[in-house]
């Protein structure tokens, strides 16, 4: 291919390769957006289907479309550069190639390719064995839907409690996703996201949304909590167990849990909810002190903005078109403006879940 003539067209036709797609599409309801997911492979369908459970919607008509293909890596012959990873990350993971409205990006490590323009979100390669990945990018849509319309992304996980949503961050290995796992013991509380979390003020009231994104989770989080234990068998469990603690949280192994079946049914917010308070974790494992939990000005604390805010990242494409940029800098003044009437909390001194889950326990009540 001439990298100077490409178009996003011609991308689309050699990624779908005149691949027959499967009769019956998947419906997705995501909030106010409606999603379509068509692919040429029935398994694949079924399991997004399993997957994406509490929003398949019997809608018809749909706001975007995701097509999935699954077929050997195409060589397209293109010139690659690699998207810039953040701060404390490290290794190859995404490259991208751009053309007039649409990019192409490249997984380095799958070999899967992913078309993304306004009006085509192709993924084609592997997908089966790599069905994460076809995952994330239905989720990368409704993430742009959502930035399209003014929604802020944060780096953090969410519950809710009777209608009101509290949001977690963290610093690098914090426990934010640990920390909402032990809060769902709780069948009160209900879950939001696990990763990415989006707020927007709505009427005068900040409010909180996620995307159906399950959360996934290393072993250092399964193995103390018992009712996560089963995700590992027995033995393997008591060889993490006899791991030194630091070693045990730094392991990178990810496990899904599947929170209807973990928790039961109901258990998982899919609208937008008023958000109460964003909590910060800016505790440390290697501290004696107990844990404690203040509210903070975030005005004068900008340096707890940094565990908040979050890129894009390489699929972001705004409204007119444009893409988003591995060197776009962060713009603190949104965060601060959209966090202005959300009391912010900092978690500090040593880590202790159950300690952390009576205060905010009190604190949602």
């Amino acid at each position: 291919m001439n990298e100077q003539t490409l178009s996003g067209e011609q991308l689309a036709a050699t990624l779908i390769d005149g691949a027959q797609l499967c009769a019956t599409p998947l419906y997705l309801t995501l909030g106010e957006c409606h999603l379509r997911v068509r692919a040429n492979s029935a398994e694949l369908i079924e399991r997004l289907r399993h997957y994406f459970a509490p929003v398949v919607g019997p809608v018809t008509e749909a706001d975007i479309e995701v097509i999935a293909i699954e077929r050997e890596t195409p060589e397209l012959g293109v010139t690659y550069r690699d998207w810039r990873r953040e701060a404390g990350k490290s290794g190859r993971k995404d490259s991208y190639f751009d053309v007039p409205g649409a990019r192409l990006v490249y997984k380095v490590r799958t070999g899967m390719l992913f078309l993304q323009s306004l009006d085509r979100h192709i993924a084609a390669g592997p997908c089966l064995q790599n069905d994460n990945q076809i995952i994330n990018f239905i989720n990368a849509q409704y993430m742009n839907w959502l930035q399209q319309r003014g929604w802020l992304i944060c780096h953090a996980a969410g519950v809710t409690h009777e209608g009101r949503a509290l949001a977690m961050a963290a610093f690098s290995g914090g426990g934010k996703s640990t920390l909402m796992l032990h809060l769902l013991d709780d069948p009160a509380i209900n879950y939001l996201t696990n990763d990415r979390l989006f707020i927007k003020s709505i009427d005068g009231v900040v409010h909180a949304a996620g995307i159906p994104k399950l959360p996934r989770i290393n072993p250092g989080t399964i193995v103390h909590n018992p009712r996560l234990q089963p995700l590992i068998a027995a033995d393997e469990r008591a060889r993490l167990l006899a791991l030194p603690r630091h070693e045990l949280w730094d392991l990178e192994d990810k496990y899904d849990v599947l929170i209807d079946e973990v928790y039961g049914p109901g258990r998982i917010t899919t609208t937008a909810t008023p958000l109460s308070g964003f909590l910060v974790l800016n505790w440390r494992h290697d501290d004696p002190s107990p844990a404690q939990l203040h509210q903070v000005d975030i005005t004068q604390r900008r340096d707890l903005l940094k565990a908040i805010m979050k890129a894009p990242g390489p699929f972001y494409q705004y409204a007119d078109g444009r893409f988003y940029q591995d060197d776009t800098p962060l713009d603190e003044a949104a965060y601060l403006a959209a966090l202005q009437d959300v009391p912010v909390y900092e978690a500090s001194g040593g880590v202790d879940f159950g300690a952390m889950v009576e205060r905010l326990e009190t604190l949602m009540a």
